[in-house]
């Protein structure tokens, strides 16, 4: 047996059943061993970024890692923005790059590079596999390493470790569970929530994840007045009829600084303090005042879910029933962001999971459908655009027979735009809906927000009509069929419409 069959099999008994894949030379005895042991099914990609956009989607709906297959440091380096935003959604993830031979490597072939250092700043965990006796191991310890600290880890493969005889392969590596907070922990939260001072709970993370952690900071927030948050981007929330609503922290500084105005008291429950997601001039780097005390109930990779259970139950918080907002209906129009929240709110299918790289375009998404049939809905965590067509591939891959809805603005889409393939590829059930404004709309508020006056060669920088894409064209060209829409009417049509077929769908919306 050769390291890449022991590498194979060992994924295998980790409970590793995914791999997104762009492989190059140096990865061929992997995709041997791949193609002759069968367990672990394979999804061509055409670029990097989108493997690893997918593993991370897959990652945030089932709760296990799937592994990416990249080729050298050139196409680490290709993957390494939506590493980034997988290692800040705080998913579990196994990279798997292929490298040098160990005994090529000293001659500095074109490939060669820092595959290693450039792998940590996006890894938890990292190593390199030194021969063919070793690779099960390390790959045991590389999914452990993923599911323990829901994380990237890092497997770095040189080829001959990959086709030299010798391989062994390793049993399933256990992940020791979350560990408890403490109760002195929880009682501490206690009284500064029974003390009467203006306190707010932010909770992200897995409690957004759960049904029991959403209705458990509901108890908490009705008992003791405090005002209850989340932040602003996260990997998954369930929401939509009969579930409680939380509302998302402000991106635009000044109204988040509003949001926590007279508050004296910050608990947060799996996830960090609130920070501008840049930094203005003369505008904080912190949402909370600054004379306010910040509490920290559980850390992420804490039990944050039991630790908010004992939280409630030391403040005998009652039950609170999820209010039932009215009955979603049809908007008519022009596509205005409230008009499309409202049509999606009225179409969304039961389960669906949307997908939200909406950018300035999509403000009143969020809010505007909370009382849209229950659903996820999945955010960009780590702030590199151009992740949510990979997350809308990941996801539909992991949940099959759940309608994906893929909420894009055009500028952010053009990243990763080949995910688009391997949707048609698939055939996977997901409904892309492109925010043609033709600009970088972000980029001209963040413009004004630095104080910076615009000019012509600024908006030049930020203008995506000369020439505008066609959007309805290049879907095509990818193999997925496409329509426009003009109207709210049109939009709502086609909506449905894509809820009843199989396979992707691409909605052109032109919005001004």
């Amino acid at each position: 047996m050769n390291g890449a069959e022991s590498l194979v099999h060992t994924l295998i008994a980790n409970g590793v059943s995914v791999c997104f894949a762009n492989p190059g030379t140096s990865e061929m005895h992997f995709v041997g061993a791949l193609d002759r042991l069968p367990g672990i099914r394979c999804s061509l990609v055409l670029f990097e970024g989108v493997a690893a956009g997918a593993a991370d989607g897959y990652a945030r709906l089932t709760g296990q890692p799937a592994a990416t297959l990249l080729h050298c440091g050139p196409g680490l380096a290709n993957a390494l923005a939506n590493l980034h935003n997988a290692h800040r959604a705080g998913v579990p993830l196994v990279n798997i790059v292929g490298d040098q031979a160990t005994y090529h490597r000293p001659y500095a072939p074109p490939l060669a590079a820092d595959t290693e250092g450039w792998a940590r700043g996006v890894s938890s965990w990292t190593r390199v596999a030194q021969r063919s006796e070793t690779v099960g191991a390390d790959a045991a310890a590389a999914v452990q390493a993923a599911r323990a600290a829901r994380d990237v880890a890092t497997l770095i493969l040189p080829s001959d470790t990959s086709w030299n005889e010798g391989g062994v392969p390793a049993g399933r590596l256990e992940v020791p569970a979350l560990p408890p907070v403490a109760s002195q922990t929880v009682a501490a939260c206690a009284r500064v929530l029974r003390s009467g001072e203006r306190a707010a709970l932010m909770v992200g993370g897995a409690v957004l994840e759960r049904e029991d952690g959403i209705r458990d900071a509901q108890r908490i927030a009705a008992a003791t007045g405090a005002k209850l948050l989340a932040p602003t981007f996260n990997r998954r929330i369930l929401r939509g009829a009969g579930r409680h609503a939380i509302p998302l922290l402000p991106y635009v500084v000044d109204r988040a600084v509003s949001v926590f105005a007279g508050i004296q008291h910050l608990i947060l429950v799996d996830c960090d303090q609130p920070v501008g997601f840049f930094a203005y001039p003369g505008k904080p780097s912190l949402m909370q005042p600054d004379d306010a005390t910040v509490h920290v109930l559980a850390k992420r990779n804490e039990n944050s879910i039991d630790a908010l259970a004992a939280l409630a139950a030391e403040l005998s918080a009652p039950a609170v029933p999820p209010q039932h907002g009215e009955r979603p209906r049809f908007e008519r129009g022009p596509l205005t962001s409230e008009g499309v929240a409202q049509t999606l709110a009225a179409v969304l299918p039961d389960q669906a999971i949307v997908i939200d790289e909406s950018v300035s375009f999509g403000f009143a998404l969020y809010p505007g459908t909370r009382n849209a049939a229950p659903h996820d809905w999945l955010q960009l965590c780590g702030g590199a655009i151009g992740e949510g067509m990979p997350l809308a591939t990941g996801a539909a891959l992991a949940a099959p027979g759940r309608r994906v809805i893929d909420l894009e603005g055009d500028g952010s889409a053009l990243y990763d735009v080949q995910a688009l393939w391997t949707q048609a590829r698939e055939r996977l059930d997901v409904t892309t809906l492109i925010f043609s404004n033709r600009k970088y709309a972000i980029l001209e508020m963040e413009l004004r927000n630095v104080g910076a006056d615009p000019g012509r060669t600024a908006l030049d920088l930020f203008d995506l009509k000369k020439p505008p894409v066609d959007w309805v064209a290049l879907a095509n060209g990818l193999g997925v069929e496409a329509a426009r829409a003009a109207s709210l009417e049109q939009l709502a049509d086609l909506l449905i419409a894509s809820n009843r077929r199989s396979g992707p769908f691409l909605i052109d919306v032109e919005v001004a």
